[in-house]
C-alpha cells in the first residue's frame, strides 16, 4: 500500500510539473508575439537610422528592402520564431553581424553579474529574513522591516545616484562607470562592478528577506514548533531542524521572485553604469531600432523569468504533497 502510494504521488507531481512546463512555453510563446507587436510599433526603422534624416525616399526604400523590412508582419514574425527555435535570431540590422554573436559577447557579463548579485544577495537576504523572524515584535524586527521597506520604496536609479555620490565622489573608493573586461584580472573586475553588484544588490535583498520573513513567520505559529519549543529544543536548532524543511518551498519562490527582479533592475543599473551587458545591449538596439537584436534580448530575459518561476513552482510542488492532489 505504501509503495502504492508513493508511485500515485510521483505520478502526480510529474503530471503537475508538466502541466506548468507547458504552461511556461505558452506563455513564452504569447510573449513572442507580444514582444514582435510592441517593436514594430516603435517609430522608425533601423534603415531610417543607419541612413539618416538626409536620406532619399528611394534610398530607405531600398534598404528596407535589402534588410527584409518590407515584407509582411506575419511573414517576418514566423520567420524570426521558427530562427529563434532553431537557434538562430537572425542577422543584426546595425552590426551586420549574426544575433547570437553579439549577444554571444554580452551574455556572460550579465550572467557574471547576476551570479555575483545573488552571491552577495541571498545569503544576505536570508540571514536578514530569519533573524528578523526569530526576533518578531522586538527592537531588531521593526528597525530592520524600516530598513528592507525603505530599500524597496527606493527606485533603481535614485540608488545609483546615491552610491555614486558616496562611494565614487565623496570617498573615491570606486570608479562610477564599470569599466569591466575580458582581459582584467579578478580583483580589477569586482572593482569595476562593484557599483553594479552593489545598487541590485540592495533591492534584492530588501525583497528577499520581507518574504523570507514572512515565510518563516507563517511556520512559527504552527503546532509542530510550539511542541519543539515546549520540549526545550533551542531557537536556532527551531529553525534551522524544524521551521526551514517545512519553509523550503516558499523561501525558494521569494528567492525566484527576487532575483528575477535582476531581469528588470539590470537595464537600468547596467545603463546607468555603462556595463557591457545584455540590458545594456537591448536599450543601444530600442535606440538604434535594431528589431532582430531587440527582440532576441527581449525572449532571453523572458524566459529567464519563466525559467526561475518553473524552478519555484518545482520546489513548491516536490516539497509540498498537497499540492500533488490539486
Amino acid at each position: 500500500m505504501a509503495g502504492a502510494s508513493t508511485s500515485s504521488g510521483a505520478k502526480a507531481a510529474f503530471v503537475l510539473i508538466g502541466k506548468r512546463l507547458a504552461s511556461s512555453l505558452l506563455t513564452l510563446l504569447l510573449v513572442s508575439v507580444t514582444i514582435f507587436v510592441i517593436a514594430q510599433l516603435l517609430p522608425g526603422d533601423a534603415a531610417q537610422e543607419a541612413l539618416g534624416q538626409s536620406a532619399t525616399v528611394e534610398q530607405v526604400a531600398a534598404l528596407r528592402h535589402e534588410m527584409g523590412l518590407d515584407r509582411p508582419a506575419p511573414v517576418r514574425y514566423i520567420s524570426w520564431l521558427g530562427g529563434m527555435v532553431s537557434g538562430d535570431p537572425g542577422q543584426s540590422l546595425v552590426a551586420n553581424m549574426p544575433v547570437s554573436e553579439v549577444i554571444s559577447s554580452r551574455l556572460p557579463n550579465s550572467l557574471l553579474l547576476a551570479a555575483l548579485t545573488a552571491l552577495v544577495a541571498v545569503p544576505a537576504a536570508l540571514a536578514i529574513g530569519i533573524g528578523s523572524a526569530m526576533n518578531r515584535g522586538g527592537r531588531i524586527d521593526r528597525a530592520l522591516n524600516i530598513t528592507t521597506l525603505s530599500m524597496v520604496a527606493v527606485p533603481e536609479f535614485l540608488v545609483a545616484t546615491i552610491a555614486v555620490l558616496i562611494f565614487s565622489v565623496k570617498l573615491r573608493w570606486l570608479p562610477s562607470i564599470a569599466l569591466v573586461s575580458d582581459e582584467m584580472s579578478w580583483g580589477d573586475y569586482l572593482r569595476g562592478a562593484a557599483m553594479p553588484i552593489l545598487c541590485l544588490s540592495i533591492i534584492v535583498i530588501a525583497q528577499m528577506a520581507r518574504m523570507t520573513r514572512a515565510a518563516v513567520i507563517d511556520q512559527m505559529d504552527r503546532p509542530y514548533v510550539e511542541m519543539a519549543v515546549l520540549k526545550g529544543v533551542a531557537p536556532v536548532q527551531v529553525v534551522l531542524k524544524h521551521i526551514m524543511p517545512n519553509a523550503i518551498a516558499p523561501i525558494v519562490n521569494a528567492m525566484a521572485l527576487s532575483l528575477s527582479y535582476l531581469l528588470g533592475g539590470a537595464v537600468i543599473v547596467e545603463t546607468i553604469f555603462n556595463y557591457p551587458g545584455l540590458a545594456s545591449l537591448m536599450v543601444n538596439a530600442v535606440t538604434s531600432r535594431d528589431m532582430p537584436l531587440l527582440q532576441a534580448c527581449a525572449m532571453i530575459f523572458c524566459a529567464a523569468y519563466l525559467i526561475l518561476m518553473l524552478i519555484a513552482d518545482v520546489t513548491a510542488i516536490l516539497a509540498n504533497p498537497r499540492l500533488r492532489a490539486q
